[in-house]
This record gives C-alpha cells, structure tokens and sequence, in this order.
C-alpha cells in the first residue's frame, strides 16, 4: 500500500500542478463582462488590473497663487498708547483692540490624482484637490506630457470635480456600476500617494454605503491603502474597472491606518452629467434629519429611556421634518421610519442619501415608511436647495458662495416680513468674505428685491456688468436686528 501511495503522489502532485496553471490562464484570460470576483478557491491576479487602470491615472498639481488679504489682528498696547490724533502716526483707525490690514499670502502648492473618463480629456477627480486654484496642471502616466485644466464644475458636498484638459486620444477607463461592488471583493487604489507617482496599494471592499459627515455620504469603505496624494484617484475592480473615486482616510494623524473612503461611481456618473450640462451639481433633497433607527433605539436603551416600538429595526427614523419641504408635502411626520426608496430597501441614512445622490430636483419617487408599525406609501416630488422643484442654474451666482430659498411663512409671521431669501449656507465665496453669516435674511439686493432666487442672479448678473460691481445687501437677522452688507465681485 505504501509504494502505491508513493507512485501516486507524484502524478497527483502534477495535477495540482497542472490545474492551478489553467486556473490562473483562466483568471487572466476572463472576459470584460465576466464577474469581477473570482471563484471560490480561485487566486486573484491584480496585474491584469494595475495594467488596466494605472495609464488612466493623472498626477494634479493645484497652484494658488499669492493674494493680498484684509485680515483682522488685535494690537495689545491700544489701552495703553491711545492715539490722540487717530492714527496720523501710522497705528490705524477704529476703537477697541479690533484692527484690520493687509497681508500677502504665500504662493502654495498642492498635489493629488485624477482619473481619464473620455479620451477628448475629461478628468475627475475631488472638489478639495482644485477648489480654489489659479492653476491647475495634469501630468499623465509615467511623466510623459504635461497639460494646463480648466474646471468644468465642482461641488464642495459631493467632493467631486471635473477637469477638462485639450487632448485626443487619451487612455480612458472603463467605468463600472459601483451598486454591484460585492463587500468583501478585491480591489486597488491606484494614484500619486505623498509625491510617490504610479501607484498601486491592494486590499478588499470592507463596507458600502458608509456616511462619513461633512455631506460626503454612502461611500466605499477599503482596506486598500491611501495616503495623502491618493485623494481623486481611482479604485477599481479586479478588471481594473472604476468603481470609486478616493477621496479620504479615516486617520487621527493624516496618515493610512487601515481604511479610505471612495464616492462610487453611482455618484461620479450624475455628477459628471450635472457638470457638463448645469454647470454645477443637482442635489435633490427629500426634507428631512434623522438618522438608523437601530442606532437610535440603542442609544436610548444605552440611556435607560423607554422607547417606542416602531415595527422595524431596519430604516431611517425621522427626527425632523424641513418646513416646506418635499416630506413634509407628502405627509411625512416625526417619528415615521423610512424602509424603502423606489422599492430599494434603506437600511440606515448612508443608503437613503446614495439612493437621492442619483436624483434630480422634480424628480419622484415612491417611499415606503412605517407609521404606528403599519407599511404605507406616499409618492413624492424631490425639491432641491432652494425649496423648488427647478433645476438649479446657479453658475452666475457661484462667485457668492452661498445657497439660499424664501423665507416660509412662519419666519415671515415671526420676522414681520413679506419676502426675503434665507441664508442656509455659507461656503466661501464673495459673501464669507463679506460676513454673511448663515440664518440671514437677504431682502433687498442694490435696491432691489428679494424674493426668489432668480432675484439674486439677475441682480449679481447686472452688478457683475457695473463700474462699481458692488453688491448693497440689506436684510435681517434671525434675531430680528435689521443690518447689511457690501460683496464686493471683483477680483482680487
């Protein structure tokens, strides 16, 4: 028995041999529309994928040129050296220890990746790697040319960005549908990781749909590395198919522990399209807070409270519903659970936004929630930003930095107003600038005034063709002290 096994063995040996080899060819070998995982007990061969992505794969550098700014600074000797003859001698005007004056910023540099989405040189990548820049240069693979971007649009929530550069032919990737990534499946990051070019770290789909705060929401989670420099690179499939756009790291020094975050190309798609047609993102918004109604049921049990039963354990429990908005026309109510989007089911806030990421203002959809612990169905109209159904052609007023909608008739009640546009935004721009805080409420514009937001881009459209292209901006505060401001369009 012993010398038949030892005659065995080594033909068997070779099988193995043999059958892992063919098994490799056939991994390699696998055509486009085949699926990205292997088989169980298959090995992974990633070369196939590094080759395919990393040609596709951009280095930006992002350059903000040195600016002259009025900064605010507290002068420590003003209670002891009063000027007397109100600052002749250099030592500046106003009472108290607030002073004002001009400083020149430093030029800064910065760097990060792109990915090549169509071969006449459309490029994505994040809102935080160009936002702000004077100047943007897209060096290709392997350093071999070197090109000037333009910004076609970019939105600071989303974190996405699209680039154009004047080029032909170029290596674009193969975009995949990121709502069949599978946890657990093999993927690559590839990009320019601190000043490291053409680089490729490995690793697997540890979650989806994660919702990170600061409106980035339903994200790829990986355990691929990423480091800074990697932000607008690509993550792929085992195809070297893109399926996400990195975009940060979970890190409490900057610096890779484990896991990075990329929007899904779910996401990447809609907003390339918003881009090139609007000029800017189109957020649909359902009109509500709130968030797992797991996470809330454990935080109360967590808290010795009694809490309600709501018929599910799965869901987005609401916390508040928007005044005007697209849930509260539909009926939707405080404590009313939200199960279900278009028949797609919504487990925790993460899956609700990724499902609205892909909708339009004006668009509907049928939502399934819970009420009492009985299913019902309402069918409602998205609104976006500015509490309307439109889409929101704001690319005039962009320069502003902020979003805005009319005031309800609540605030009108408690204000005693008529009109006026509400603040509900301040993102940089023209009007942070200014001191525009969030919560005021714009009412006349140059004389003008203000009550939709057409008002707002007619009058920033007139200003921005003036002498002066100055804005007088007259409103009220939620408190109910009236004040105002002067936005200057210019350029600095």
């Amino acid at each position: 028995m012993k010398k038949i096994v030892k005659s065995i063995m080594p033909a068997m040996y070779l099988m193995f041999i043999a059958f892992s080899a063919a098994s490799c060819n056939k991994t390699q070998a696998a055509p486009a529309t085949a699926s990205s995982t292997p088989a169980p007990g298959q090995p992974v061969d990633l070369t196939y994928a590094a080759e395919k992505s990393l040609p596709a794969v951009v280095y930006i550098k992002s350059v903000i040129n040195s600016k002259v700014q009025t900064v605010e600074y507290s002068d420590p000797f003003e209670d002891f050296f009063s000027d007397p003859f109100g600052g002749f001698f250099g030592r500046g005007q106003g009472n108290g220890n607030g002073r004002k004056r001009q400083v020149q910023t430093p030029k800064r540099a910065a760097a990060g990746s792109g990915v090549i989405i169509s071969a006449d040189g459309y490029i994505v990548t994040n809102n935080h790697v160009v936002d702000g820049a004077d100047e943007l240069t897209v060096t290709l693979n392997e350093n071999s040319e070197e090109y000037s971007a333009r910004i076609i649009g970019a939105d600071k929530t989303t974190d996405l960005a699209l680039i154009k550069i004047d080029a032909k032919n170029l290596p674009a990737i193969v975009i995949a549908n990121s709502d069949d990534v599978k946890v657990g499946e093999w993927v690559l990051a590839v990009g320019n990781p601190l000043g490291l070019n053409n680089t490729v770290t490995a690793g697997i789909v540890s979650a989806k749909a994660r919702s990170m705060g600061g409106g980035v929401s339903s994200m790829i989670q990986t355990d691929a590395a990423i480091n800074q420099g990697n932000s607008g690179g690509a993550l792929v499939n085992t195809r070297g198919e893109l399926i996400g756009i990195n975009a940060m790291l979970a890190s409490p020094n900057g610096s890779n522990i484990g896991y990075g975050f990329a929007i899904p190309t779910s996401i990447v798609n809609k907003a390339v399209e918003d881009f090139k047609k609007y000029g800017t993102y189109q957020r649909a918004l359902i009109g509500i807070q709130g968030g797992s109604v797991k996470d809330y049921v454990d935080h109360m049990k967590d808290q010795e409270k009694e809490v309600k039963d709501y018929g599910t354990m799965e869901g987005v429990r609401i916390d508040s519903v928007v005044e005007d908005g697209a849930a509260a026309d539909a009926g939707l109510e405080k404590e009313d659970v939200i199960t279900a989007i278009d028949g797609q089911k919504v487990r925790d806030m993460g899956e609700l936004q990724g499902i609205l990421a892909k909708k339009r203002p004006g668009e509907q959809v049928k939502v399934t929630y819970m009420r009492n612990q009985k299913s019902k169905t309402v069918t409602l109209t998205l609104k976006n930003e500015q509490g309307n159904t439109k889409v929101v052609k704001n690319a005039d007023v962009d320069v502003l930095g902020i979003d805005v909608r009319p005031v309800t008739e609540s605030q009108k009640k408690q204000l005693e107003i008529s009109y006026g546009l509400e603040v509900l935004k301040v993102s940089g721009g023209k009007m942070k600038d200014a001191g525009v805080p969030k919560g005021f409420i714009i009412q006349r514009v140059n004389e003008q005034p203000m009550k939709t937001f057409d008002d707002l881009q007619d009058a920033v459209k007139e200003a921005s063709t003036s002498k002066d292209q100055m804005l007088v901006i007259k409103g009220i505060f939620p408190t109910g002290r009236r004040g105002g401001f002067v936005v200057y369009l210019q350029g600095e």
